[in-house]
């Protein structure tokens, strides 16, 4: 039997944080992020709280750097966990920048204490390459093995190994095959319980083709109307990518020479610090991007890059771009739109008719993101407790979304060279869920699929293997 326990992600697509027992007595947990919108809202008042036992948890594991999977890692600590915390080696380069800035606004403003926290998680964090077993130090035998997941840098699916007759992996979040910047998902070769996400698992995203029209499509806009193009993404791996595509378009529409017609700003001093990352860990980049900048191209540090640090050069040029007639294309955070600098450019800008305000990434039910994106026409929509009414363009590009479609999906889990004998489904609507596991029984139809979301009892369900 094995016994895993759900602390989150169970039917929602935040708040991932899973325990693995590899005894009677000893577990690891795999992630553990932070709660954000409906989720949130249905664990108030203990959404950041650990509210499980750590007794016997010998490890940590992180399948990747979005908040979501790593945001209640201060919490954990604060609770007494004392364990050592495996990512893969370019995980360690953007945990750190990621918690500092969640630290910040969680929990204190006192560089030294933050300084100290972070001193405190870099001793603990344990790089792992890709590919390679590792002992889970502990009381019980354990190994742990971790393989690119295609969906952010440093994203890994994790494979646990038990005892000699045990494997488990997760699947992490699994980005889509073909996109940039990445290597593909590499699905473990076998496991007796692959758990899986499922976050688009019963959707198909536009290709990639199809995206990039679109794009140009609303770029064309903002170069006619002298709008402004706001998009909300996420500091890490959906700004990145954007990036590359922008530069691409862009340089198609109207050449390097001309490119300075169109500022492509980064407001986010996060997301600019993450690039960084990205730009120095170019050997993990896929060869059509290292293609790219062999030939002089610097998708991610071209002339045209505007970085915005401060905060008094932020509100200047969201005054600026709110009288101005000037085309300009904007990235900040939050990706949900739920706080951060975004919200000052919706503020100023939605009640623009001009502006097109451009979603490439999942928006949680509950958060301003997704009221946003429900909007038909005119409407109001709240930010920061502040009623604002939207005139601009709402766009939805499924295509550039960093988690795998239904498809995508599939092709994992086919690609394994044993499939699993069961597969349990989380980190997804109870929709999504279902949507997928139809899929799997009519495609895979000696495979056992279990929905987390329709488990009544699922931090006590045990899993035959």
């Amino acid at each position: 039997m094995i016994k895993l326990l759900h602390h989150g992600a169970a039917s929602g697509v935040t708040g991932s944080c899973h325990q693995l027992w590899l005894d009677s007595d000893h577990s690891v947990l795999v992630d553990c992020g932070l709660f954000q919108g409906e989720d949130l809202q249905r664990r108030h008042p203990k959404g950041l709280e650990i509210d499980f036992s750590l007794d016997g948890v010998e490890a940590l594991i992180v399948t990747h750097c979005h908040i979501d999977h790593i945001g209640r890692i201060p919490y954990l600590m604060a609770a007494g966990f004392d364990g050592p915390i495996f990512c893969s080696e370019a995980s360690t380069h953007l945990m750190p920048l990621i918690l500092e800035d969640a630290i910040k606004l969680g929990f204190t403003r006192n560089r030294d204490l933050r300084e100290r926290f972070l001193e405190l998680i870099q001793r603990r964090l344990k790089p792992l390459p890709y590919h390679q077993w590792h002992a889970i130090p502990g009381k019980a035998p354990g190994m742990v093995r971790l393989r690119p997941a295609g969906h952010i840098l440093g994203s890994a699916v994790v494979e646990i190994a038990m005892d000699s007759h045990r494997r488990v992996a997760f699947s992490g979040d699994l980005g889509c095959y073909n996109t940039p910047l990445l290597p593909d998902p590499d699905p473990p070769e076998m496991a007796d319980l692959l758990v899986l996400e499922t976050t688009y698992g019963n959707r198909r995203h536009e290709h990639r083709a199809e995206r990039s029209n679109k794009l140009r499509a609303i770029l064309e806009s903002t170069l006619g109307n002298g709008g402004t193009t706001l998009i909300p993404a996420f500091s890490i791996g959906r700004t990145q990518e954007l990036l590359y595509e922008l530069e691409e378009l862009l340089f198609q529409m109207l050449g390097e020479s001309a490119l300075a017609k169109v500022p492509i700003v980064v407001d986010s001093p996060l997301a600019a610090r993450i690039t960084q990352s990205y730009r120095h860990l170019q050997n993990l980049w896929d060869s059509e991007a290292k293609g790219r900048v062999s030939r002089g191209r610097h998708p991610l540090d071209f002339d045209q890059l505007i970085t915005i640090e401060e905060h008094q050069q932020h509100q200047a040029l969201v005054n600026r771009l709110s009288h101005s007639g000037e085309p300009a294309i904007v990235l900040a955070a939050s990706g949900m739109c739920s706080g951060g600098r975004i919200v000052n450019y919706l503020k100023a800008l939605a009640g623009d008719e001009r502006t097109d305000i451009l979603f490439v990434g999942y928006q949680a039910p509950g958060t301003p993101g997704h009221k946003l994106q429900q909007l038909t026409g005119p409407g109001k929509v709240t930010f920061d407790d502040e009623l604002v009414q939207v005139s601009a363009k709402i766009h939805s590009l499924s295509g550039f979304s960093a988690h795998a479609d239904q498809p995508d999906l599939l092709r994992f889990v086919s690609g394994m060279a044993l499939p699993p004998a069961c597969i349990r489904l989380v980190h997804g609507s109870p929709v999504a869920q279902k949507g997928l596991a139809n899929c799997l029984k009519r495609t895979m139809p000696g495979v056992k699929v279990e929905l987390a979301s329709l488990m009544r009892h699922s931090k006590r369900h045990n899993t035959p293997a």
